[in-house]
């Protein structure tokens, strides 16, 4: 099924980094021919400050809350002036939601889209926490976008990576990238393991004749770890070949044992080093 209804959500200050990401998602959303919809969502915070010029505590707290409005739909103006350009289809909402209640609200109206676009901070527990949110309780794939390269990254996926590991997140990943794997020009199946066993090698296989049926000419490979880790060795491969885009499952392991010994999931999301689509 085509990718035909996206979602962008809309969180945090608007930096000019943030400002370039929203633009290079808008652009991707373009080049999928999708319809683009920006859920900007303002941080309902109140804030006493220590030192208050004014008696008048309410317009103090007041006032912090016109300049957080200000911040948020500068982010949404931004995207409305990207969308404009690139000529695509759009919906802006703004929202004002308590800070704890924003990543759920994101993913229960990630339910009606066919892929949500996330700008990531590299390392930022707030940009962790919405993706997190989005892989458990959207149900739905995610396209995570590094802020940190967005005027950099390709909208055309044209080399990808699938990081196979035959477990059943990574098979949910693939089935959900169809639409964009088939209009790929390269796609590569890579296996991170020092063992490259028969069974290695008769699962990606498996999956190379798979993806052949859907017009999907794939090749497979290995990379080894080398005392490394996974994610790392990941994001070293993608870097090194010019890959677009990343295919891969999220949290194969339980979420909790990631958090603890760390994992792939955890590392991609803290840093993803180019357009990364998940599903769970």
């Amino acid at each position: 099924m085509p990718v035909k209804d996206v979602l962008l959500p809309l969180v945090g200050e608007p930096s000019k980094a943030a400002l370039v990401a929203i633009e290079t998602c808008v652009a991707a959303a373009a080049n999928l021919g999708a319809k683009i919809t920006a859920l900007a969502v303002e941080e309902d915070i109140l804030v006493r400050p220590k030192v208050v010029i004014s008696s008048d505590l309410d317009n103090a707290a007041e006032a912090h809350a016109v300049r957080s409005v200000t911040e948020v739909r500068e982010l949404l103006n931004a995207f409305r002036a990207a969308a404009s350009r690139l000529n695509v289809r759009t919906d802006g909402q703004l929202h004002k939601l308590a800070a704890e209640a924003i990543a759920s609200a994101v993913a229960e109206r990630a339910r009606y889209s066919d892929l949500t676009l996330v700008p990531v901070k590299a390392n930022d527990s707030r940009s962790e926490h919405l993706i997190e949110q989005l892989i458990f309780e959207s149900g739905r794939p995610l396209l995570l976008c590094p802020e940190a390269q967005a005027d950099k990254l390709r909208v055309e996926f044209e080399n990808i990576m699938i990081a196979w590991d035959h477990s059943a997140p990574a098979a949910r990943a693939v089935g959900d990238a169809l639409p964009i794997l088939q209009a790929a020009a390269s796609v590569r199946i890579i296996t991170v393991t020092d063992e490259t066993t028969g069974d290695v090698m008769k699962r990606g296989a498996g999956l190379v004749d798979h993806l052949r049926e859907h017009g999907v000419a794939a090749s497979f490979e290995t990379a080894g770890i080398g005392g490394s880790s996974i994610g790392k060795v990941l994001g070293s491969w993608a870097r090194e070949h010019a890959i677009d885009a990343i295919v891969m499952g999220a949290y194969r392991h339980s979420r909790l044992n990631e958090i603890i010994w760390g994992g792939v999931t955890k590392t991609v999301i803290g840093e993803p080093p180019c357009w990364v689509m998940m599903s769970h």
